[in-house]
């Protein structure tokens, strides 16, 4: 993820002087370098500590260690903090970094990788107007973003949108095993069920049309797209889909609160 933002911001013809890339890896830092021309540092303090924005995009289970091992320069500098750490809540954030801290959450999702992301943000108190923007700058070069008011909903965008790739992938995946189980050879399953998915989410993104009234307007009466919705309808999809997204933040709920009590 921290590879597809920095790609992102230099697609943007931000300057790769002003980005600094930390890891303990060398090899990954000497990839950044070469690829995007940006600073590289395998001390995190050294690489945040004159800078305007700090994302930390790392594993969630090693956000503790990692934000205890800046509070001192933050606490200095007092730079937004991103954090791209699934469930790591800001009052934990807060905490370890050592209170008064400008945090921004973000929750993306895997097509980031591709620069067609979605993102739900949330900011604190201490963000201001202009902090904002930067962190909406730094995330829209991995796709679009959507702000939220309570931090809480960001659970529902993990459910939505963070978790949302799996769900169509998995309906792709049946549709493909399906249609070879009709008589179709693997490759043309795969390609037609593909096409179709892609076919379909432009046709949602630029049509302007609700995914429902897309859906009346390709289903003829009494023809074999309705035979198949109403088969998805009367098999319980809705309530499928409900259980699927309420199970997901749920979990999100539960990991935040595990990993707060590290």
């Amino acid at each position: 993820m921290a590879t597809s933002l920095v790609g992102g911001l230099r697609a943007h013809d931000h300057p790769g002087d002003q980005i600094w890339v930390s890891d303990p890896d060398i090899d990954l830092l000497g990839a950044h370098q070469e690829r995007f021309s940006v600073q590289t540092s395998a001390d995190n303090a050294l690489a945040a500590r004159h800078a305007d924005v700090v994302v930390l995009a790392v594993k969630p289970q090693v956000m503790r260690e990692v934000a205890l091992g800046l509070r001192e320069c933050v606490q200095q500098s007092k730079p937004l903090v991103l954090s791209i750490a699934a469930g790591v809540r800001e009052v934990d954030m807060q905490r370890w970094l050592g209170g008064d801290v400008a945090i921004v959450r973000c929750m993306p999702n895997t097509p980031a990788l591709l620069g067609a992301g979605a993102t739900g943000l949330f900011a604190n108190s201490q963000v201001n107007s202009g902090q904002r923007v930067a962190a909406e700058n730094i995330m829209r070069a991995a796709g679009i973003t959507i702000w939220v008011e309570n931090e809480a909903l960001l659970d529902a965008v993990t459910a939505v949108s963070g978790s949302g790739p799996a769900y169509f992938f998995l309906l792709m995946e049946l549709m493909e095993k399906v249609g070879t189980e009709l008589g179709l050879d693997v490759e043309s399953a795969r390609a037609l069920t593909l096409q179709t998915a892609l076919g379909a989410a432009r046709m949602a993104l630029e049509s302007g049309d609700s995914p429902n009234v897309l859906r009346k307007r390709v289903t003829s009466p009494g023809g074999t797209t309705e035979q198949a919705v109403n088969s998805f309808i009367d098999g319980g999809m809705e309530d499928q889909v409900r259980r699927a997204l309420e199970a997901a933040r749920d979990r999100a709920i539960d990991l935040g609160a595990q990993l707060g009590d590290c």
